[in-house]
């Protein structure tokens, strides 16, 4: 998906115009619907101050807007394919399934996919499981990493306080 259909797809998320995102931007109300038009119909690119302006606007950060083109299967595939070569994602069989992995030899970058990969897996499996809502996991995704920082406190948080309360109970 390029960039402009995502932009369109999380502003329609969201519930918003092309006129209005246009105007939380900065473009006047007499162009700002022809301007997100082009940018949603790929006619123009958004350089990185607006990716970011966007981002801001929609509440997600600019990696959700600027993912790679994955229109097809073919590039599917080679999205998967320079996954492998520069993160040590692997296709692997398991029991009869196709799955993905990772390869542990990649040393400290298969440390911070295990962690990324961790984390949502725990965010899909609260969805599955009916612990959070499909727009809950939605802002997650898109809002990765920076959601999970903010999970990451709370759960800190927390422990913290429960550990006040035992404190106070002794």
């Amino acid at each position: 998906m390029a960039i402009g259909e995502r932009i369109r797809f999380i502003r329609n998320l969201r519930g918003m115009t092309q006129k209005y995102l246009g105007m939380a931007i900065g473009f006047t109300e007499n162009t700002s619907d022809v301007r997100m038009a082009q940018y949603e119909a790929g006619a123009r690119t958004p350089k990185e101050k607006m990716i970011a302006d966007l981002a801001n606007v929609l509440g997600v950060c600019p990696q959700a807007l600027t993912i790679p083109n994955i229109e097809s299967y073919i590039g599917v595939a080679h999205t998967l394919f320079t996954l492998e070569d520069l993160y040590g994602l692997k296709i692997n069989d398991l029991d009869g399934e196709l799955c993905l992995t990772l390869d542990k030899a990649k040393g400290t970058t298969y440390l911070s996919m295990f962690d990324i990969f961790s984390a949502w897996q725990k965010e899909a499996e609260k969805l599955k499981n009916g612990e959070i809502t499909e727009d809950e996991y939605n802002a997650w995704r898109y809002n990765y990493p920076k959601a999970e920082v903010e999970l990451t406190k709370a759960a800190l948080d927390k422990l913290r306080a429960e550990k006040q309360d035992d404190s106070a109970n002794e």
